[in-house]
Formats: structure tokens, C-alpha cells, sequence
């Protein structure tokens, strides 16, 4: 591709072909910032995002969703990026190649720039990762009144009205005990209003309706976080991993208790990779916390001469450290 412009004047038919150098001097004085490309196809990402259908759908099947919303935007992004590359570079050599093998270092630099973005800055996204609606036996209920009073706190729980949802909930409970949905958002509400002992009472009472129930699982490891019972939370993670072998956040949550709470960066590191790897195959954008972490890992290690230690845990855990 020969990089050149041609300017054509309205009032004659003289037209004039800028050299290469010329070309990179006016896109020099244009002062293109890069990162508006990244944040224009990051956006059109954002709304497909948004566009999600959360109803009865477990976090890998939302990861999976919000996946192919960045994997739309990746190929042009990366096209533009090459472009512009292209258009500013001395060398002869103005062939593009896109990259479009999923699993390619290249396409996932791309990737994993744009779902950055997202993580900080697109809220219907941390909406979807934070949602797993998937039904069981116990989630709803039979009994019309609970069903009347469960779908208006949900509606002002999505207001964030959290004493108003709280009141409906608590009333959908009183008309069916076990309605596990309607305790797991007195649990969330409770959590919201920091009345942390009622969130982990209403917690364990759905996980008496369903001892597999994921979404009270999560949360009252996190609620007991939140009281700094470091113990409890730890249990409470490791606890998920019974009926959820291969949960992320089990593996992010323990890993954080031990980097910050229980201070032992050798487990801190080994939880985090297996979160870290286990994001990174479903596809979910947590696995930027996961990184972030892991960096934070390194920095310590490195403080406690423990760089080799570091290497060999990411190798046995096959993750290799970005060059880009």
C-alpha cells in the first residue's frame, strides 16, 4: 500500500502528490492521539455489551456474550492502528497484515486493549460480570404474592433503592420461606446497607434451600471480607471450590485474602494464576483484575528477592509474561 495523498484544488485541475515525508509531517502537525481509535471501537463494544440479555444466564455464558461484542471491534481496530502506523512510518514497507486467529499474541494484544478499557470505564460490562441469573428449582417461586413482591424489589434494586427493595424482598420471603432468589437480595441489600451480620444470616439461609446456590456462595465470603474476618472469608472461598471446582472467583477471592489479609505471596500467586487462567478460558473480563494482581505479586516477590520463585510459579501455571 503506497502511502500518499492527493489534494485537489476546486478552482483547477492540478493536482499534486505529497511524498512520504510530507505525508508524515502533516500527520505530525495533526497530532493524532491514538487512544481516541481505542476508546471510539472500545464504546461500540460498550453498547453491544449493554445490549445483553442477562435472564437466566451463568457468568461463562455472559463472559462468552460480552467476548463476541469486543471480538466485533478487534479486526477494525486493528486495522486503524495499522493504518496509522503505516501512514507514520519511514520504511518501504507499507503492507498491512490483520491478524484474525483468536488465539494469535497479536490479536489478543488487541483484545485485551479494548477489554482494559471496558473494565474501567464501561458500566453496562461490570454490570453483566457481576450478574449469574441461572435458574434452578429454587429460584422462583410458586406463590403469586412472592412472585408480586420479588419483581418490585428487584426493579428498585436495579434503582440501587436498597431499603425499599430490601422491604419487598423481605415480604416475598414471608410468603414463601423458601424462595432462594428473594433471600440471596435481602443478602445483597443488607450488603449494600453495610448490615453485614443480616447479609450472611439471609446467605445461609439460602444455602439451606440450596447448598449449591452460586450466587450466596460468593457473597458471603465477601460479606465476611467486608467484617474483616479473613479467616471466615478464606473458608468461605475455599468452600465454593466443593461445589465449584473450577470457579474464578474462589481462586481470585483466596488469592487476594493471602496477598493482603494473610500475607503469604507464594499461595497469593499460585490462587491468582489458576483465577488468572480459568478468566482467560472463558473469556471473562475479570481476567484484568487477575493481571493486576498478579503484577501486584511481582512487585512484592521481587521486594523479598523471591523473582525466581515468581517465574517458576507463572511457568508451571504455563503463563508467560506479555512483551507488548
Amino acid at each position: 500500500m503506497l502511502c500518499s495523498c492527493t489534494l485537489a484544488q476546486t478552482d483547477t485541475t492540478e493536482k499534486k502528490t505529497l511524498s512520504d515525508q510530507q505525508s508524515k509531517e502533516i500527520l505530525k502537525k495533526l497530532n493524532i492521539d491514538t487512544t481516541k481509535f481505542l476508546k471510539d471501537f472500545a464504546v461500540e463494544a460498550c453498547k453491544c455489551i449493554d445490549s445483553i440479555s442477562l435472564i437466566n444466564k451463568n457468568s461463562e455464558e455472559i463472559s462468552s456474550a460480552i467476548s463476541n461484542c469486543i471480538d466485533k471491534q478487534v479486526s477494525a481496530y486493528q486495522l486503524l492502528i495499522k493504518l496509522y502506523r503505516s501512514m507514520s512510518d519511514t520504511g518501504k514497507n507499507k503492507n498491512i497484515t490483520i491478524e484474525v486467529g483468536k488465539n494469535s499474541n497479536e490479536y489478543k494484544y488487541y483484545y485485551f486493549q479494548i477489554e482494559h478499557w471496558l473494565k474501567d470505564s464501561c458500566k453496562p460490562l461490570n454490570k453483566a460480570v457481576a450478574a449469574n441469573n441461572k435458574e434452578s428449582e429454587y429460584s422462583f417461586s410458586k406463590n403469586g404474592e412472592a412472585l408480586a413482591y420479588y419483581r418490585k424489589g428487584a426493579e428498585a434494586l436495579g434503582n440501587e433503592n436498597y431499603k425499599e427493595a430490601l422491604s419487598y424482598f423481605e415480604n416475598a420471603v414471608k410468603r414463601d420461606s423458601k424462595f432462594a432468589f428473594a433471600w440471596d437480595n435481602i443478602g445483597i441489600c443488607n450488603r449494600r446497607l453495610n448490615n453485614f451480620d443480616a447479609a450472611i444470616e439471609a446467605y445461609n439461609k439460602s444455602l439451606e434451600i440450596d447448598p449449591k446456590g452460586k450466587t450466596p456462595l460468593q457473597n458471603i465470603a465477601v460479606a465476611y471480607e467486608y467484617k474483616k474476618n479473613y479467616d471466615k472469608a478464606l473458608e468461605a472461598y475455599l468452600n465454593i471450590l466443593t461445589y465449584y471446582p473450577d470457579d474464578p472467583e474462589a481462586y481470585y477471592g483466596a488469592g487476594r485474602i493471602y496477598a493482603y489479609f494473610k500475607p503469604d505471596y507464594e499461595k497469593a500467586l499460585q490462587y491468582m494464576c489458576k483465577a488468572y487462567n480459568i478468566y482467560t478460558n472463558i473469556k471473562s473480563p475479570y481476567r484484568v483484575d487477575a493481571e493486576k494482581q498478579v503484577s501486584y505479586l511481582y512487585g512484592k516477590m521481587k521486594n523479598d528477592g523471591k523473582e525466581e520463585l515468581f517465574s517458576k510459579i507463572l511457568k508451571n501455571n504455563n503463563i508467560t509474561p506479555s512483551k507488548n
